[in-house]
């Protein structure tokens, strides 16, 4: 009997403690399939229902300018194709760095979007204390437009053509000057590759934004500047400026008589380029969407147009073709940014 009574106590024991154990077991692993599941950036379902609302499109500038046009084209024609509204949210500050980080740290679900510009692939040169890595951070989806900068020289200066800067360049003593809306920017950069591969010196003077840049060109106190074909190409027709050079290999459709700088210096090219980014970790699925519609969209007379209005023109490419384009920029600019020693003010 007490042996029986001691195999009744070990069933008894082993009735009750089966089920508590299987309840234990069952949620571990219930635990471990909603650890995973949460670990998912984006499930397969969701992918294949992409976009299901409304995409946020940030840009790193302030409303009205060249970068903000570009976002509204862009957001606009996407739209169209995607059957959902593009918002754009302007988020200035820190040389566009602001809107590159918030795009960095979102969900990678491809509801939010970076209209990367020419400076997230400069920034990285200049600034060291980045929270993101413009390379890790970020998918390319794809480039959307570019635009090509002017090298002009004010009448004043008597500078005819690129052949005539070199040469007056290299008699000049002291150095000739050429302005700038301040350092790190377009034209400090342009400029300084200009310079660099023309075997030239130059003088910088950096200003606090473009007009004042501008002022003092017209009245005559510097003569050269290197900035975006949007800004010099109204001067030149008003006849304030002389058209010396556009930066592309070949010449702009908005200036055809400008000749393009590689033209004398062979190998020059350079553009204000504009791309679409996701955060990294986007699903496969979610940026071969975004870039087949992005391609459609960049295809639409009213965008096109509105691109040409302000000496812009579309260009489209896959997402390996754009990340590709945009190591490359961020290496080219590296170069430039430490021959010429450049340091954020």
């Amino acid at each position: 009997m007490r042996v029986g009574g001691d195999n009744m106590a070990s069933i008894s024991t082993g009735a009750l403690t089966a089920p508590s154990c299987i309840a234990r077991r069952g949620g571990i692993i219930a635990g471990t399939i909603l650890a995973l599941a949460a670990a998912l950036p984006f499930q397969p379902a969701a992918a294949a229902d992409y976009p299901s609302g409304p995409i946020r499109l940030l840009v790193g500038y302030t409303p009205g300018g060249a970068s903000d046009i570009v976002t509204r084209t862009v957001a606009t024609a996407l739209g169209k194709q995607l059957g959902q509204s593009v918002v754009v949210e302007n988020k200035p500050g820190a040389a566009s760095n602001i809107a590159s980080a918030f795009v960095a740290s979102s969900r990678p679900d491809g509801y939010t979007l970076l209209l990367g510009t020419i400076a997230t692939s400069i920034n990285p040169s200049l600034y060291k204390n980045l929270s993101f890595d413009p390379l890790k951070s970020f998918v390319p989806v794809s480039q959307v437009a570019s635009s090509p900068f002017m090298l002009v020289a004010t009448r004043q200066s008597g500078i005819t053509s690129v052949p005539d800067l070199i040469a007056k360049a290299r008699a000049a003593q002291p150095s000739l000057t050429y302005a700038s809306a301040g350092i790190g920017s377009g034209a400090n950069l342009f400029m300084e590759y200009f310079r660099a591969k023309a075997g030239i010196s130059l003088v910088h003077v950096p200003y606090k934004g473009t007009v004042p840049a501008i002022t003092d060109m017209l009245g005559g106190r510097v003569p050269l500047t290197f900035d975006n074909i949007m800004t010099n190409l109204p001067l030149v027709k008003e006849g304030k400026f002389v058209a010396l050079a556009v930066s592309t290999s070949t010449p702009a459709d908005i200036a055809p008589d400008v000749p393009p700088l590689g033209k004398f210096i062979p190998g020059f090219e350079a553009t204000a380029w504009f791309g679409l980014f996701a955060p990294a970790g986007t699903p496969p699925e979610v940026i071969d969407k975004l870039n087949a519609a992005t391609v459609k969209a960049m295809q639409d007379p009213q965008a096109r147009d509105a691109l040409a209005k302000m000496g812009a023109q579309a260009v489209t490419s896959t997402p390996a073709a754009f990340a590709s384009f945009y190591k490359n920029e961020i290496d080219k600019w590296a170069t430039v940014v430490r021959s010429a020693d450049i340091k954020p003010e």
